[in-house]
């Protein structure tokens, strides 16, 4: 199932202060950069983080779910209302 334009607008909405975010669509799935750096994915109309050190220590309890078939494990992050929480992965992470 693609991503919806609907759920894409949400998540950027989320992060309405931030300068320099942009998408790419990529298949029926979106591709998030902050600075034109990727730092998400929206895949299946969730938000998807790529395992890193800083990702594991911020969602301690994330479930590990596929991107797409054949992908490689990323992090599901539910908490997508929590503005603070998003902000402060992105500035873990870029």
């Amino acid at each position: 199932m693609a991503s919806s334009r609907e759920y894409l607008d949400f998540i950027i909405g989320k992060l309405d202060t931030l300068d320099n975010v942009s998408s790419r669509k990529m298949m029926g799935e979106y591709i998030l950069y902050f600075r034109g750096k990727i730092f998400r994915g929206i895949y299946d109309n969730r938000l998807l983080v790529k395992i890193t050190k800083a990702s594991r220590q911020l969602m301690l309890e994330a479930i590990e779910e596929l991107p797409y078939d054949g992908g490689k494990p990323m992090l599901l992050v539910d908490d997508v209302d929590n503005k603070e929480f998003l902000y402060q992965m992105i500035n873990e992470d870029v």
